[in-house]
């Protein structure tokens, strides 16, 4: 949690430009939840394509988006101090009516620009619409916020987006050296690999392993995936096979561009969630 001394949150709207790997899973079952149910218990109901493995030919037809704090007639309006957020329909008025995607009607990650810090953690909606986040940054800097959602509108289409949000830390700022490329991470002792080489313009498959732990279901599957752009923090929350391969957790990715990117690859284990990073270099 991020030390509540000397922090002020300033939100900016970021004019950065998008970057997005396509990542395609196969899709979750979602349903539209009723207006008038409890605004946080959504059904699952049917992933829209986007986010769906079609096959290798589906990534040069992937759209790009995630950076933005307005898209396709919705917007995010976050709060004075960065806590709170509203998402508001092409209408102006807050949306209340959201799919729910891998257990959750919503899905926030925070990550510092110099990709510290990560966090992927599930806001709480109020009945009015206002999202709450239930933790801070840790350490002063320019932040970088993704909510990542799938609003239903009022006759039932469902729209997949990632809009975000930037967050500055009052301190002192001292960025950190991205890692070096490497294809094994630890974690609290754990050892954590995985195969595959994403190429621009083509769907590969990455394999994640963590070699004598039993992964155990997380958010509806067996593993999520985060992928940052270094530069303008291109983002994707890549959505994997619901089983796994191998004992794999299996993802598909599709680089939009030559550069580094960093890998953020959650998994359970043990009852406890983890975190293992990768750096990756796509030529």
């Amino acid at each position: 949690m991020a030390e509540q001394q000397g922090i002020k949150l300033g939100i900016f709207v970021g004019g950065l430009a998008v970057a997005l790997i396509a990542g395609f899973g196969l899709g979750k079952l979602i349903t539209p939840r009723s207006p008038i149910a409890n605004p946080q218990t959504g059904a699952p109901a049917v992933q829209p394509s986007g986010h769906n493995h079609a096959g290798a030919q589906a990534a040069a037809g992937t759209d790009v988006g995630g950076l933005a704090i307005s898209s396709t007639g919705y917007t995010l309006v976050a709060g004075p101090q960065g806590k709170t957020f509203v998402i508001k329909g092409s209408d102006g008025k807050p949306v209340t009516n959201f799919a729910t995607v891998h257990e959750k009607l919503l899905h926030l990650i925070l990550v510092r620009r110099d990709f510290t810090g990560y966090q992927h953690l599930h806001p709480t909606m109020a009945p009015d619409g206002t999202w709450t986040v239930p933790a801070d940054p840790v350490g002063a800097g320019p932040w970088r916020a993704y909510a990542d959602f799938t609003a239903i509108s009022a006759g039932g289409v469902q729209t997949p987006l990632t809009l975000g949000f930037d967050i500055t830390v009052s301190g002192d700022y001292r960025p950190q050296p991205v890692p070096v490329a490497a294809r094994e991470s630890t974690v609290d002792g754990q050892t954590v690999t995985y195969e595959g080489t994403p190429v621009v313009g083509a769907t590969s498959p990455m394999l994640f392993r963590v070699p004598g732990a039993e992964l155990q279901p997380y958010l509806g599957s067996f593993g999520h995936l985060v992928v940052l752009r270094e530069g303008d923090l291109g983002y994707v929350h890549v959505h994997p096979e619901p089983q796994l391969s191998g004992g794999a957790v299996k993802f598909w990715l599709s680089a939009p561009s030559p550069g580094t990117y960093r890998m953020y690859f959650d998994y359970q284990a043990g009852g406890r969630v983890r975190t293992a990073e990768f750096t990756l270099k796509v030529a």
